[in-house]
């Protein structure tokens, strides 16, 4: 079955879905308003290692703010969140916590509130905002057919305004040191090519070679790295993107004979975290007083992916929630389109992996537990290093 119909059936489902949401909203919620999903705040140890943990970024690390969009690309209905803290959906597209999650643990810091989901006082966001949007990516228009969502400029806009209100709050300085002192934490791409390269969107495939194509996006992060540079950001997380050739997905769309990934998407993968970890190794040496590290996600995902039995996985190539061949065709809608136990799978849905592979993948970023991935260093070596 082609794209389009997919979509169409798709669109078709996910409509109906929302009109049931908003029908919820209207009974329980004034204005129609979404209420903010419950995200517990874990208990911060004495001295967190950073004042403050900021995200941005797509569906890989939204923890809520696409519940205020109008947009298809929503997870504030189970099963999704059913095995988070709360075993409620919060907006995370997972089945339980995402990276940032794990790593806000690793610093000493609570969970990440979303941006639109706070009620915008400086008390609420002193410790981080999650700015991070599912259906956005690099590109503006990338994930539109979706229907709203917030794109890496926009986001940055957003990282600006916050800085005015703690500019407003506790003084310039206190807010420059405030920022340069914390975490930035970018995840962001995969849209541009599930939504945009991969479905020659203006036939852009036509225009941009993979290579060409891949160095646009690249330099359009550098570009976006400088713009928070520029606002005092100092410390700095570019996560590279995921082996999306391998998801459910492109496993059914591609007819996969045997779960083997599609070597074609991943290739443009692989090289567009190449180009990444090439410019960030440029922006440390450019950008006086920077600490960007680059992460490859692809890397530490095909560890996991080919030595699966060794971190407990049995189920490798179909997600735990969905509808078709390797659970790729639809997404996950409804608790009955779920697997009683995800913790034994890679993926979650279509394209985001379970909670026990956010755990691995964060436990990497942070010291490189399982496997080297982060470059020039792992997370905690880069913050123990400016410590000393």
């Amino acid at each position: 079955m082609g794209y389009s119909l997919a979509l169409a059936l798709f669109l078709f489902i996910s409509f109906t879905f929302l009109q049931e949401i908003s029908l919820q909203y209207s009974q329980e919620a004034p204005n129609n308003t979404p209420t903010p999903s419950p995200s517990p705040s874990s208990p911060p140890v004495s001295t967190p290692m950073v004042p403050a943990l900021f995200v941005i970024g797509d569906s890989s690390v939204d923890c809520g703010n696409n519940n205020f969009l109008g947009t298809l690309a929503r997870a504030d209905r189970l099963p999704y969140g059913r095995d988070f803290d709360t075993h409620q959906p919060t907006g995370r597209f997972c089945n339980g916590r995402i990276p940032v999650d794990y790593l806000a643990l690793y610093l000493g810091l609570p969970f990440v509130p979303s941006y639109l989901g706070q009620n915008g006082s400086v008390e609420d966001m002193v410790h981080g905002v999650n700015y991070a949007s599912a259906g956005a990516g690099i590109i503006f228009s990338s994930g539109s057919e979706l229907g709203q969502h917030i794109s890496i400029t926009q986001q940055i806009q957003q990282v600006t305004d916050t800085i005015q209100q703690f500019i407003l709050s506790m003084g310039e300085d206190a807010a420059a040191d405030l920022i340069s002192d914390s975490l930035f934490y970018i995840s962001i791409g995969s849209n541009d090519y599930i939504h945009y390269y991969l479905r020659n969107v203006s036939s852009v495939q036509s225009l941009y070679l993979p290579w060409s194509f891949n160095q646009f996006l690249a330099q359009c992060m550098v570009q976006e790295i400088k713009n928070l540079y520029n606002l005092n950001v100092r410390k700095v997380v570019v996560m590279g993107l995921a082996p999306i050739g391998c998801a459910p997905y492109y496993l059914w769309q591609y007819e996969s004979e045997n779960g083997e990934c599609i070597e074609m998407i991943n290739d443009l993968i692989l090289e567009f975290n190449f180009v990444m970890r090439y410019v960030v190794e440029e922006l440390n040496q450019e950008l006086h007083g920077a600490n960007i590290i680059f992460c490859d996600a692809l890397e530490g995902s095909m560890d996991i992916i080919q030595n699966f039995d060794r971190y407990g996985f049995n189920v490798t190539t179909d997600a735990c929630c969905g509808l078709g061949k390797y659970n790729g065709w639809i997404m996950c809608i409804s608790p009955s389109m779920a697997c009683s136990n995800a913790s034994n799978h890679i993926w979650w849905d279509q394209f985001h992996p379970t909670d026990a592979v956010n755990k691995i993948l964060a436990d990497n970023v942070w010291s490189s537990k399982h496997t080297e991935m982060c470059y020039p260093m792992s997370l905690k070596d880069m913050l123990a290093q400016q410590m000393e």
